[in-house]
């Protein structure tokens, strides 16, 4: 009797769409999970020595962002294949490009042309699916779909264009700061070398983006790479003119002997001075700025508190005498 009264109170017919779509989504986390997972232990290995943070993250529970980006990054090669460069200098230009935005990785190349190429299809697709159910097959539809396909193309493109502008400001904003510092080691008797990991160490809270570059120069160092190629590729590899300059001159610096110390003051001197003078050239377009804020917003809002009473006093007042 109960089990009756169940059925006549539940629409089974209704929860069938439900629970297609649970077998459907259940089956799909199956499919990711056994495809991040299936590894050999070997290859395992192999990752942990090659990245250091894969082993201290061992212990915890591995997140499911980062079996998507193990996904993400395998899948990367096969999806970027129509997109790969003919020759090397394409291939550089994007390296170099990636690098602006702090992305070094070997799978960087590969991940971003498959992005594009996935963003290309999800917009020919979505968007295709979507105008030409809606307006049909017409030449408006068309070109909707190609623009949806080439905004979703070019979307890595803004992205990284973003992020790399982000981290030029944040290197130029805190390199007097980390060259004061660096003068500061330097003088006290510390080489370039531990000059530059004692500044990594100390700043790395305030300038992470500076710290990680100069951690990364130190390094390299110790690998046994000369000074020069080692600050020459510090200032292609960030983008920055004044980290270039500064380059430059610390190359030539070590080259005839000077004193390293005088040229990073006179560098961080010159880079202060420079920053001052973008901060009061801000300041002076301000003025030119608020200009159509002020019109169009805020002197419409006193113009109407102010003529508005007068303005309906006249209304009730006069125009009545002026018609009698």
């Amino acid at each position: 009797m109960i089990a009756v009264l169940f059925a006549d109170l539940i629409d089974f017919e209704a929860l069938v769409p439900y629970a297609m779509f649970g077998l459907v989504a259940m089956g799909a986390w199956w499919i990711m999970d056994m495809i991040a997972s299936g590894r050999s232990r070997t290859k395992e290995r192999l990752e942990e020595i090659k990245s250091p943070e894969l082993r201290r993250r061992k212990g915890g529970p591995v997140k499911s962002s980062e079996k998507v980006a193990r996904v993400v990054e395998r899948a990367a090669p096969a999806l970027a294949k129509p997109l790969q460069p003919k020759n090397e200098f394409e291939v550089s230009k994007i390296k170099s490009k990636l690098s602006h935005a702090g992305f070094r990785g070997e799978a960087a190349v590969s991940t971003y042309l498959g992005l594009k190429f996935v963003g290309l299809m999800l917009g020919m697709i979505v968007g295709g699916v979507t105008l030409l159910a809606s307006m049909g097959v017409t030449q408006q539809s068309m070109a909707g779909t190609v623009f949806i396909a080439g905004l979703l193309f070019y979307l890595p493109d803004i992205v990284l264009g973003l992020l790399a502008r982000s981290r030029k400001q944040a290197i130029f904003l805190g390199l007097p700061d980390a060259l004061d510092l660096l003068v500061v080691c330097v003088e006290a008797g510390l080489g370039l070398d531990q000059a530059m990991r004692r500044v990594s160490e100390e700043m790395h809270k305030a300038t992470p983006v500076i710290c990680d570059e100069l951690a990364l120069s130190n390094f390299q160092l110790q690998m046994g790479r000369s000074r020069t190629e080692v600050l020459h590729e510090l200032g292609i590899r960030t983008g920055v003119d004044d980290l270039r300059s500064l380059s430059a001159i610390l190359i030539q610096a070590d080259k005839f002997g000077s004193s390293i110390a005088q040229a990073l003051r006179v560098q961080s001197d010159s880079m202060r001075t420079r920053r001052r003078q973008l901060a009061e050239e801000k300041a002076a377009k301000t003025a030119v700025k608020l200009i159509f804020p002020l019109v169009l917003f805020i002197f419409p809002g006193i113009f109407v508190v102010l003529v508005g009473p007068a303005a309906i006093t006249m209304v009730r007042n006069m125009f009545p005498l002026m018609g009698g």
